[in-house]
C-alpha cells in the first residue's frame, strides 16, 4: 500500500526519509508522494558493458549543478540524453520501497524521465535518465520539480540494498565486479 502524505511527513521527522526537501513539499505535498527537484546534470560518453558478474558504465561529466543563490537553466536538444540527480537524498528503511514517476509537464514537453525502483535500505540522492524525445529544445531550471516519488510498504521482510550505487554514485570509474 502506498504511504499517504501524513505518514511520509512523520517519517521525514522520525527517520529523515527525505533530506533537503523543498519547502513546498515539506509543508504542503500533494497526491500520494513527494515532488523531487533537479540538482545536477551529467553528460555521458564512452562504451558500456553489462555481464553476468562484471560491468562498466559510461564516463560522466557534470555539466550543470543547482545553486540556490543563482538561477541556472539547462537546455536539452531533441534526442539528447543525460543522467540527472536529485537535490534531495532519500533514506529508505528496510520496510519501504519507492517508485519514481515523471511529472506530467515533462511528458507534455516531449521529455522522458527514465526511472527505476528505489530499493529498501538505499541512502543517497537519486539518479535518473532524462531524454528529449520531442522535436523542440527543452529548457529546464535547476531546482525545478521533475519527478514524483511514491513510497510503498513492503509486506513481509525486505532485503536491504547492498549494491554499489549506495550514496548516489553516477557511473563506474572502471570495470568492476557486481555485488
Amino acid at each position: 500500500m502506498a504511504l499517504g502524505v501524513d505518514k511520509i511527513k512523520r517519517l521525514i521527522k522520525e527517520v529523515k526519509l527525505v533530506e533537503a526537501l523543498g519547502k513546498r513539499d515539506l509543508e504542503n505535498p500533494e497526491g500520494a508522494g513527494l515532488d523531487l527537484r533537479l540538482g545536477e546534470v551529467f553528460k555521458i560518453k564512452g562504451e558500456t558493458f553489462l555481464g553476468v558478474e562484471k560491468r562498466k558504465t559510461v564516463d560522466s561529466v557534470s555539466v550543470a549543478k543547482y545553486n540556490p543563490k543563482k538561477v541556472t537553466t539547462f537546455t536539452i536538444k531533441p534526442d539528447e540524453f543525460y543522467l540527472v540527480q536529485t537535490i534531495e537524498r532519500v533514506n529508505l528503511p528496510d520496510y519501504l520501497v519507492a517508485t519514481m514517476h515523471p511529472r506530467s509537464t515533462l511528458l507534455r514537453s516531449g521529455v522522458w524521465l527514465l526511472t527505476t525502483q528505489i530499493a529498501p535500505g538505499y541512502k543517497g540522492p537519486l539518479n535518473i535518465g532524462l531524454k528529449n524525445m520531442g522535436n523542440a529544445d527543452f529548457t529546464v531550471e535547476l531546482g525545478a520539480r521533475i519527478l514524483h516519488v511514491i513510497f510503498w510498504e513492503v509486506s513481509g521482510k525486505g532485503a536491504s540494498y547492498r549494491g554499489q550505487w549506495q550514496g548516489g554514485r553516477v557511473t563506474t570509474k572502471e570495470e568492476e565486479t557486481q555485488v
